[in-house]
């Protein structure tokens, strides 16, 4: 739990808030009690508790996300998925500046703690490597927040220290992007030169940065500037890139990882992966039983072991706090590995039940989205799902957490998955082509594991694939990582990096198809032409290229800050 701190100015906000104190257990957080740089910043330890206040930073399932906007629901930005109970305004183009910004504000917050990590550690004593693998940490984080700083606004004031509140700093301008990047790649290799390697971390530890944490994060954020230089046109598109592969490279190449497949039913290994390892006893996963995550945000066990927990089930799954729209159902390949318009088992436009989109379809499908044939958790039992006007998503959706309406189950940050991702995208990107070879080594390992090695079931990407068939590998690329991330926060990214948003935000949003015989007792809904439940019509929705590529600063730091400019068209 984290206390709400009010702020007047980001600026003058993180100089008077030097820590936020939260109820982290397995993580040890500093006593409730005030405590001096006099009588603390002595020993390793002091900087173990300093650096775990930066892990309340860690994106989460709901809203204990210090920015208020929680990974998963960042998704609904897009056009795969939305808000059953509102729209969202920058899926729909029609937010307006704001006066202040909760990313903005907790971003800087979470970057001046950890720059008072690294100037205070002048006064620790113990062993060196010990206190730069909490240096490292602190880098990590200030990579963090200045990553969700840039990828947002774009140029953002770069502090490298701590500030007084006469610190002529306070007011600085606008820093160029690439140099915040640069900065971003510094903290980032420093954290995995000194940060422990997963399998040499203790296991108390689990779920602190390590070494490949820190390099599978560089090349999520080398993948973001790449792309946006190559397709905005701007920077050095090249340079990002291979830095991007590299360091994808640098993780697959370790040996420390690999896809996750669940022993006791395989053909459902994607859908156990966002669920408990253990579900009677709550336990969640470890290093030593699930190599796939990377890094993980950690919520406890149970109400005495409660880190954080939260209630992602109730609202997010169940009642379609965050649901899926038809753009993403159709995102799913046919079991030939051809889509819609390709594939002869193509049921796009031929539904006779709420079925029939499930079948002959990618098995992610159904690990996914919800349909009748699978449980639902209710107040009273458990049922089948009855179909509404709502796809309802399954990832992270646990039975067992449902009636109480509390749940421990962690909120996975990084995982394997997204790196082969990331080392297939830039191989692309940056050469114009990938190879069978490369394609094996990534994207089909991931393919694989959906359809536990059955190509009838969903066959590997291939250049010959693509050729025959009339597809393009880059869409299929992006295909790729849209279905096996969906729901975890990367879709918007992916389109603004892309610069596609301006092509797929102004659509109107689709749900299911209706079909009244199993869609009994739904409120009453407006359908397009083919049947499908019309969630917002195109009219109401915009996207302006010139301007929702970046977000509005908040204009209250431009009033407080002269130095600062607002983003074009703002």
């Amino acid at each position: 739990m984290i206390r709400n701190i009010k702020i007047k100015t980001i600026m003058f906000s993180v100089v008077l808030s030097l820590w936020i104190l939260s109820c982290q257990k397995k993580l040890d957080q500093f006593p409730q009690t005030s405590i001096s740089d006099a009588n603390f910043w002595k020993t390793t330890n002091d900087l173990s508790l300093a650096c775990n206040y930066l892990y309340s930073y860690l994106p989460a399932l709901n809203s204990s996300d210090p920015s208020g906007n929680p990974y998963p629901y960042q998704d609904e930005y897009s056009e795969i998925a939305y808000n059953a109970f509102s729209v969202n305004t920058i899926s729909d183009g029609s937010r307006l500046a704001p006066a202040t910004s909760n990313e903005w504000t907790s971003y800087y917050m979470l970057i001046r703690a950890a720059n008072n990590i690294m100037e205070k550690s002048a006064t620790v004593t113990g062993d060196q490597a010990v206190i730069n693998k909490y240096l490292g940490e602190a880098r990590f984080f200030r990579a963090w927040g200045y990553f969700e700083l840039v990828k947002r606004f774009g140029d953002v004031p770069y502090i490298s220290k701590t500030l007084s509140t006469s610190d002529t700093l306070l007011y600085s301008d606008r820093t160029p992007r690439e140099k915040v990047i640069d900065s971003i790649y510094a903290d980032l290799d420093f954290a995995t030169a000194n940060c422990p390697m997963p399998d040499a971390q203790a296991s108390s530890e689990y779920g602190r940065i390590t070494s490949t944490a820190s390099t599978a994060f560089k090349s999520r954020v080398a993948l973001f500037e790449g792309t946006w230089d190559k397709f905005h046109n701007e920077g050095d598109a090249s340079k990002h890139l291979q830095i991007a592969l590299d360091a994808s490279s640098a993780v697959m190449n370790s040996g420390k990882y690999n896809l996750f497949t669940y022993a006791p039913d395989p053909d459902s290994s994607y859908y156990y992966l966002f669920q408990y390892q253990d579900a009677a006893s709550l336990q969640n996963y470890t290093y030593s039983t699930n190599h796939e995550i990377i890094l993980t945000r950690l919520y406890g066990q149970n109400q005495t072991n409660n880190i954080s927990s939260h209630s992602y089930v109730r609202g997010s799954v169940t009642d379609a706090g965050i649901a899926a729209t038809r753009a993403f159902i159709d995102m799913y390949l046919y079991k030939d590995g051809l889509p819609n318009g390709k594939s002869p088992y193509d049921s796009s436009l031929k539904e006779t039940s709420t079925l029939t989109q499930f079948r002959n379809r990618d098995p992610r499908i159904g690990m996914t989205i919800m349909n009748k044939d699978q449980w639902y958790p209710s107040i009273n039992g458990i049922y089948k799902y009855p179909p509404g006007l709502n796809y309802h998503t399954r990832k992270y959706a646990t039975i067992q957490d449902f009636t109480p309406n509390i749940s421990f189950i962690n909120f996975i940050v990084i995982r394997y998955a997204e790196v082969l991702l990331n080392y297939a995208e830039a191989k692309y990107e940056l050469n114009g082509s990938i190879s069978d070879i490369d394609l094996d080594a990534s994207i089909n390992l991931i393919r694989n594991r959906a359809s536990n090695n059955n190509p009838s079931l969903l066959p590997p990407l291939t250049n010959n694939l693509v050729n025959t068939n009339g597809l393009d590998m880059r869409t299929e690329i992006r295909r790729a990582r849209t279905v096996e991330l969906a729901f975890e926060g990367f879709h918007y990214w992916d389109i603004i990096r892309w610069k596609t948003a301006e092509n797929v935000l102004s659509n109107a949003l689709l749900g299911p198809k209706y079909f009244p015989d199993e869609m009994k007792n739904v409120p009453s809904a407006q359908y397009d032409a083919n049947g499908f439940v019309i969630i917002e019509d195109a009219s109401k929705r915009s996207f302006n290229p010139a301007r929702d590529y970046l977000w509005p600063l908040p204009t209250k730091e431009l009033g407080l800050n002269e130095k600062l400019t607002q983003n074009p068209n703002w």
